[in-house]
């Protein structure tokens, strides 16, 4: 299907905002021990450090949606974008660990935020057709962020190689995709949907025009777009609640994909990858590159989801990520059990390989399944009238679970052993492999105007 430049470009630049998440996301994970030593921090305070931007995220899911919805999409990734160069250039030059990490605090609601907006402005653009495709840019940024962060700290570290410096430039380097992204941000139009249901009826036709191959594909979108909001405005759904029994079904939907895509154990491992590479035998330099390997396949997994999520559906790639999770996860927790129970209790360079390899399994299995899946799903579901709050609770949804498992995973490792947090993560996938198979239903190639009906929702 043929597609305007301008839906491209205009999808490429909302998902930059998703590489500065993944990047902002997988940095911390080469600063934890220079931050501790520096700071000279105990273990719990390094935890509130690395945790405080999870906070963050928390409130930028929460709060961004009803800005999304009253001044428009394209307003608010301006404002995430400024978000992003305050936490890089502010972490950077922090020389007190309150200012470190009261930016680090602003960076992630920059990170919330936009894992509300690029998707839903993304979905707002793109052709249904295509749309997974075109959402799922912004999860494919995500990962190219997260190889960038850890390529980033390995490079910074050979070439710095001072622990009082190292931390600073792997901080600061965020702020230049950051500006990059707030240049083209001008370059791209508001989305039609949000013009046309703000009165701005002239602008939103003149964009549709311009995203849209010929006047009928063009007078087609306008006609799905105006019965949409007529419909709206039949059922007094311009101030429509959100917690309703209507609503109940999209809302669970929602929740429990976000809740099992970090009960996976994914942001805890990214966040802490170089240290579980060290507890399993490998020497400092090694883990580093061990994390750019997992980095890596993140990133071509996630194309290769991309590739296929608008052929196989979301539910399919669910199901073998789902799979994927179980023989992972499994055999981390195999792994670590026995070496932890081994006579000596130590690790060796055979056990590095063995967590290394699950790791990568377990990264492929997270990339073509839940990460590629996640926003484009949560962007899909949700009725018009309520996207942006839907998004929203999505968002807070991960951002809540993701705080929770990265807060307990390094206590949970020192006190009860890999092998238990691995196996915690494990019945969790398994858990979601029911779900995916009774509760999850398909959403590709629906048009945003009949998601409501071919859900089968009913209305409050």
């Amino acid at each position: 299907m043929g597609m305007k430049p301008l839906v491209t470009c205009s999808a490429i630049v909302a998902s930059l905002g998703g590489l500065i998440f993944g990047f902002y996301t997988a940095v911390i994970s080469g600063t934890t021990d220079a931050l501790k030593s520096y700071f000279s921090l105990t273990s719990a305070e390094l935890g509130t450090v690395v945790g405080v931007a999870l906070l963050g995220t928390i409130l930028g899911a929460m709060t961004a949606g009803q800005p999304a919805d009253k001044y428009g999409r394209k307003k608010v990734l301006f404002v995430i974008g400024i978000l992003y160069i305050l936490g890089a250039l502010g972490s950077a030059f922090a020389h007190d660990v309150w200012v470190l990490s009261l930016f680090r605090f602003l960076g992630g609601i920059g990170v919330g935020a936009a894992s509300v907006c690029a998707p839903i402005y993304t979905a707002e653009i793109a052709p249904a057709k295509v749309r997974g495709r075109l959402v799922g840019l912004v999860q494919f940024n995500i990962v190219l962020g997260i190889l960038l962060a850890y390529l980033s700290n390995w490079v910074v570290r050979t070439l710095v190689n001072d622990p009082t410096l190292d931390w600073r430039w792997m901080f600061g380097v965020m702020a230049v995709p950051a500006v990059i992204f707030l240049a083209l941000l001008f370059t791209v139009p508001e989305t039609p949907r949000w013009l046309i249901s703000h009165g701005r009826e002239v602008e939103g036709r003149e964009i549709v025009g311009r995203l849209t191959m010929t006047r009928d594909e063009a007078e087609l979108q306008i006609r799905e777009i105006d019965e949409g909001l007529a419909e709206a405005e039949r059922n007094n759904d311009k101030d429509a609640k959100f917690f309703t029994k209507g609503n109940r079904k999209v809302i669970l939907l929602a929740f429990t994909i976000a809740m099992f895509n970090q009960m996976s154990g994914i942001n805890a491992i990214l966040y802490y990858a170089p240290t579980v590479m060290q507890k399993a035998g490998a020497s400092a330099n090694a883990a580093y590159l061990m994390s750019v390997a997992v980095g890596f396949m993140n990133l071509v997994a996630t194309m290769t989801a991309l590739t296929v999520i608008d052929k196989m559906g979301r539910r399919k790639l669910m199901l073998v990520g789902s799979i994927g999770y179980l023989i992972s996860l499994g055999s981390l927790a195999g792994v670590m059990f026995y070496y932890e129970n081994a006579k000596n209790g130590a690790f060796t360079s055979t056990s590095s390989i063995l967590v290394l390899v699950g790791l990568l399994v377990f990264i492929a299995a997270h990339a073509f399944g839940q990460g590629s899946v996640i926003w484009v799903f949560i962007s899909e579901i949700f009725p018009n009238r309520i996207r942006g709050r839907g998004q929203s609770l999505g968002s807070l949804t991960h951002w809540v679970f993701a705080w929770l498992t990265s807060t307990l995973f390094p206590p949970i490792i020192d006190a009860l052993g890999g092998g238990v947090a691995f196996s915690i993560f494990l019945v969790f996938m398994v858990a979601q492999l029911f779900w995916v198979l009774k509760v999850m239903p398909e959403t590709k190639g629906v048009p945003l105007e009949e998601m409501e009906a071919e859900l089968g929702l009913a209305r409050a």
